[in-house]
């Protein structure tokens, strides 16, 4: 069946947005006065940020990871945020996605505030019937599975024409736990992590052709 709802993850899908998290990460950890850890943060990226700052610091004091959290939403929000920019040929899909009918959505473990300040930034933000983030709502997705399921099933959406697009385990649990078709993209955070059977693309191409048939895109 083909695509008529195509939804996308943001962090290593659509947008590089690792040298400003790496740059928020080493600004926390000064904060707390805990040692810059020079650690490879690419495969860490997707899951909500507080795992990836008890992964790095190697902290498990809750009250601790508050501070840490804190700090890194305070410098992110402020400035690492702005380090981020749009992954090769992502402009370019998405306006041949539009343009050929399909509906397209974007949830993200991301904060709606970071989130929307990126995606206007980046100018993306308009292809979007809408933006879910972690706290779209005012009790917090547990998950980005439940975060999923609940856009699903607001809109009513048939999950036979929907497709989940990302770039981590993640995202193809969610799009699993949704009953939902997958595509990992190339190049994204979570490609080496990728358990066995998850449903990888090779470019932009071969999704274009996924959701409108033989479309050429730019890789």
């Amino acid at each position: 069946m083909s695509v008529k709802n195509a939804i996308f993850d943001l962090d290593g899908t659509l947008v590089d947005s690792l040298p400003g998290i790496a740059w928020s990460v080493d600004e926390a950890l000064r904060a707390a006065g805990l040692p810059v850890v020079s650690r490879e943060l690419r495969p860490l990226i997707g899951p909500p940020v507080r795992d990836i700052l008890a992964a790095v610091s190697g902290v498990s004091d809750g009250g601790l990871l508050d501070r840490l959290e804190r700090s890194f939403r305070f410098s992110y929000d402020a400035e690492g945020w702005r380090r981020t920019v749009c992954q090769p040929g992502v402009p370019d899909l998405l306006w041949r996605l539009l343009t050929s009918g399909v509906e397209m959505w974007l949830v993200t473990n991301k904060p709606a505030l970071a989130t929307g300040r990126i995606v206007s930034s980046l100018k993306i933000g308009g292809f979007f019937r809408e933006v879910v983030c972690r706290d779209s709502r005012a009790h917090a997705f547990h998950s980005k599975a439940e975060a999923l399921v609940d856009l699903i099933e607001r809109h009513g959406l048939e999950r036979a024409g929907c497709l989940m697009i990302g770039d981590t385990a993640e995202d193809w649990r969610a799009a699993e736990d949704a009953g939902i078709r997958c595509a990992i993209v190339p190049g994204g955070y979570g490609a080496k992590a990728l358990p066995p059977g998850c449903p990888r693309i090779c470019c932009w191409d071969e999704l274009a052709e996924m959701c409108v048939g033989e479309v050429q895109v730019d890789a």
